[in-house]
């Protein structure tokens, strides 16, 4: 969603944008819901659904009517990949743009900025990013830029090594003067070793932190049978600071103490950052490994349709452009701003290029070619 942050009135048309966006955001939880494997997590995206639909009537009280939504191509595109890929990858951006309201509210009282409504509307989002952490199993604030990022960091990291690697590799044989059939086979040859590699490191980070997680659950149950009424008092202390009061969050607390499984997996969530849904070893060892595909395919790709130097100059510019691109990812996660990050990432394949090149040429002189 996206909440103005003038100091000036809104626009007629900047209305109509903020209403869209709030109308849309209501209409993506709400397709979402149904997908969910929980009804704990139906029940968060219901909450969410009637958040943003509140926010999108405010918006048509100013604007005095209620315009006709429709949902507009990047909508149709986030459900389609829900539908392909599940809804998790989908809710994990959506937290990463609660994020980017929390960070701009932020910006805003560090220069000194007091307009009444921003604690109100930077807690909402605050609470909506945490609320879709848990969902997706995802540790931390994404405003800090502190945490991995989840499957969609998964995704931009293993395109970027594959482009990187096959780009270095192609520029090599290049700068060898060697065939084009032989560019083909040493970039698919490279290819699959490399999504192979990535998506082997991406099933073993996962399984490694599945373990972790299960030996915090562990720590977490002996803490349980060791001092209960600790833990009791963490939590009515957690849902004080929730809004219930003192007596209400006792009651809450002393309810979920007395089912120990309810306790655990309560505890798990709040204390520790661990969810029941999070990705298995084995789909994110998939969506690595076909990311990587993805990203080595870019370099080589002209030259299934064409060779020489048309081939070559193709393989160039769409590399290159590439890694622009997924610099600009990456900014998601670093929290530096697009452009730079692009921009960086650009002259990196741009030495990868000259280096692989360089090395080429210098190796068909060296090695014998008979």
């Amino acid at each position: 969603m996206t909440i103005p942050s003038s100091k000036r009135e809104l626009s007629r048309a900047e209305l109509l944008e903020h209403w869209q966006s709030e109308a849309e955001s209501a209409f993506l939880y709400s397709k979402l819901v149904s997908k969910m494997k929980t009804e704990e997590s139906r029940k968060a995206l219901e909450r969410l659904v009637k958040d943003e639909t509140a926010h999108k009537q405010h918006f048509e009280t100013l604007l005095g009517m209620m315009p006709t939504f429709r949902p507009s191509l990047r909508i149709r595109g986030l459900l389609f990949v829900a539908n392909l890929l599940g809804p998790k990858f989908v809710l994990s951006l959506l937290r990463l743009e609660e994020g980017r309201e929390v960070a701009r509210f932020l910006r805003e009282a560090k220069e000194g900025t007091t307009l009444l409504w921003l604690p109100r509307f930077a807690r909402e989002s605050a609470e909506h990013a945490q609320l879709l952490g848990r969902l997706t199993g995802t540790r931390g604030d994404p405003w800090h830029h502190n945490e991995a990022g989840g499957i969609l960091r998964n995704v931009v990291y293993g395109f970027n090594d594959g482009l990187t690697a096959n780009f270095g590799l192609i520029a090599g044989m290049i700068g060898g003067a060697v065939t084009r059939d032989v560019v083909l086979l040493s970039g698919l040859s490279g290819l699959v070793a490399a999504s192979f590699s990535m998506g082997s490191s991406g099933y073993l980070a996962a399984q490694s932190q599945r373990e972790v997680d299960a030996n915090e659950r562990n720590t977490q149950r002996a803490e349980l049978l060791l001092w209960p009424e600790r833990e009791e008092i963490y939590l009515a202390t957690l849902y004080q600071e929730k809004g219930l009061s003192e007596s209400e969050a006792r009651t809450a607390a002393h309810r979920v103490m007395a089912d120990p499984d309810m306790a655990l997996k309560e505890l798990a969530k709040e204390k520790l950052g661990i969810t029941e849904e999070g990705e298995t070893p084995l789909k994110e060892g998939v969506i690595t490994g076909l990311a990587t595909v993805f990203g080595s395919l870019v370099p080589i790709l002209p030259f299934f349709f064409t060779g020489g130097r048309a081939a070559i100059i193709t393989s160039f510019i769409i590399s290159m452009a590439a890694h622009f691109l997924v610099g600009a990812a990456r900014s998601t996660f670093t929290g530096r701003g697009w452009f730079r990050s692009g921009f960086d990432m650009f002259v990196v394949g741009l030495g990868i290029a000259i280096v692989g090149y360089v090395v080429g040429y210098l190796l068909t002189g060296i090695l014998p070619t008979g």
